[in-house]
């Protein structure tokens, strides 16, 4: 027994439990063997304030204040570079994004790999951070544990009921609530069908990433992170590599993701059309699960049909950057405490929208 279930055990349910821990014992129910196996565990994990939707971009400026209070944050730039012929779709990404236009030899002394024949439009943004998303995630463990709260893991939903006396949920043990919060990631919308509460049309969007050993032999550490234009892929170093997508997004299932290997290729081709060194073995693959609602904005808060049910989930690509002020506003609508966030935004992400 225990006043508050939360299933998942990614970045949306855990910091989630954090909040709520504070003033309700929690109990988190993670279906793999360890947290974060998920979306969470292959994020490219950069936060770049006017990246999301507008709803999206008040999370990620009310996350800030979290994120550098425990100094989550290193600084990274974001940097997009195009060809001539892509002028058109070059000034819409600099409209959209908030970045800034540089000349081609400024986008080079960042990214020395660059082929100057190939870069002749750039624009750049230096308030874009890498997250320590391990660290954040252990913090928000601690602070789960320290408030007594449980994380099980090995712990697959098999079922869930409810009655008068609240939630009924089976996952190997059963445990009961009087409040179920679905952070299921991908699962989401199963989650809820199992639960008896109307999905919402939560879509998993499989994205396939490579690792490849630093160009030519560069350091990258300082490289910012960088993208082809209208994000046809994007390469962002990583513990002296080069992570390096196609930014695909192809709907799905939920499940444990893998890279695609034709559509990995083709983006790769992209990327090594716009540099001078060639594409080498990469070191791994893999692939995530970015799950978005209709709208694709996160979608937070009690259910209109199903108050007991909350709805943590749709987070896109956005759920680190975005899971200080998430999780705060899902705790404050949970406890029915005025939300911090704006009206506006709290609307926005409120699943009352998707119910009209």
């Amino acid at each position: 027994m225990t006043d508050i279930l939360i299933i998942g055990g990614g970045i949306a349910g855990l910091s989630a439990a954090a909040r709520l821990s504070a003033d309700a014992q929690v109990t988190v129910l993670e279906m793999e063997s360890a947290t974060g196996y998920h979306a969470s565990g292959r994020s490219a994990a950069l936060i770049e304030e006017n990246y999301g939707a507008p709803s999206v971009q008040a999370l990620n400026r009310a996350s800030m204040e979290h994120f550098q209070q425990g100094e989550y944050l290193t600084q990274r730039g974001l940097l997009i570079v195009a060809k001539a012929d892509e002028q058109e779709a070059f000034k819409a990404d600099v409209a959209n994004m908030g970045v800034h236009p540089i000349t081609p030899a400024e986008a080079i002394d960042f990214v020395p790999i660059l082929d100057p024949k190939k870069v002749n439009l750039a624009a750049y943004h230096a308030p874009a951070f890498d997250i320590d998303t391990d660290r954040l995630m252990q913090d928000f463990i601690r602070t789960i544990r320290a408030n007594g709260g449980k994380i099980i893991t090995d712990a697959i939903v098999t079922q869930i009921r409810q009655d008068s006396h609240g939630w009924h949920v089976s996952a190997g043990a059963e445990y009961t609530a009087k409040t179920l919060v679905n952070a299921a990631g991908a699962w989401a919308d199963l989650i809820a069908g199992i639960a008896g509460v109307t999905p919402l049309g939560i879509v998993p969007h499989r994205r396939s990433i490579a690792r490849l050993a630093a160009p030519g032999g560069h350091d990258t550490s300082r490289w910012p992170m960088f993208f082809g234009i209208n994000e046809s892929w994007y390469a962002k170093p990583d513990a002296g590599a080069l992570l390096v997508s196609p930014a695909e997004e192809v709907a799905t299932h939920p499940h444990d993701a893998y890279a695609d290997d034709m559509t990995l290729a083709e983006g790769l081709d992209r990327y090594e059309n716009m540099v001078s060194e060639a594409v080498t073995r990469p070191i791994a693959t893999w692939a995530g699960l970015r799950s978005f609602a209709p709208d694709r904005t996160l979608v937070l808060g009690r259910d209109p049909e199903v108050p007991e049910f909350v709805w943590c989930a749709g987070q896109g690509g956005y759920g680190f950057q975005t899971s200080p002020a998430a999780s705060t506003l899902v705790a404050d609508l949970v406890m029915g405490r005025t939300p911090s966030l704006d009206a506006v935004s709290v609307a926005a992400l409120r699943p009352d929208r998707m119910r009209t």
